[in-house]
Formats: structure tokens, C-alpha cells, sequence
């Protein structure tokens, strides 16, 4: 299974989301709100900004060599922490 994530169309394709999430979040920071307006949690918005980077360090080709950081910045790890942040935007583009 980790032949596959180290296909380079699946780095590729993190990268890009990772790239397009960075974009977002600079341009539209709005969309991580609730919806009555406030921001969301200081805890929700860390783990999207870890699974950002998480798919920053996968999309690159970087591989820690430290079994713990292998599972930090797994692109399994990205995916649910950018997926999350989809989440959030889908909700506020709805509202």
C-alpha cells in the first residue's frame, strides 16, 4: 500500500489540494467560521492547518526517516485534515 502513496500522481495531486487550501484560507478566511460568524476553535483550525502541511511534506517527496513523524505527516493525516477544512467551506458556501 505505500507503493501507491508514493505514486507520484498521488503526490501530486496532495500537493495541489494542499496549494489550493493554502490559497483559500489566504483569500477567503472567512469560510472557517461557524454559522453564526464566530471563528472556529483554536483546536479545529490546528488540525486543518496540520493536515496542510502534513500534504505539504507528502506532495514534496519528503520521507522522515523517525517512524513518528512517518505517521505526523502521513498523507493519510493530510487528506482527513484537508478534508475537514472542505467540510467548513462547503458548510459556509451553503449558508
Amino acid at each position: 500500500m505505500n507503493r501507491w502513496f508514493d505514486n507520484r500522481w498521488v503526490r501530486g495531486s496532495t500537493l495541489a489540494a494542499a496549494i489550493a487550501l493554502m490559497l483559500l484560507i489566504t483569500l477567503m478566511p472567512r469560510g472557517l467560521t461557524t454559522p453564526d460568524g464566530s471563528a472556529i476553535s483554536h483546536g479545529l483550525l490546528s488540525l486543518v492547518m496540520w493536515g496542510m502541511s502534513a500534504g505539504f511534506v507528502h506532495g514534496i517527496g519528503f520521507v522522515p526517516r523517525n517512524r513518528t513523524l512517518r505517521i505526523v505527516f502521513s498523507p493519510l493525516v493530510a487528506w482527513l485534515g484537508m478534508g475537514m477544512a472542505l467540510v467548513f467551506y462547503v458548510q459556509y458556501f451553503l449558508r
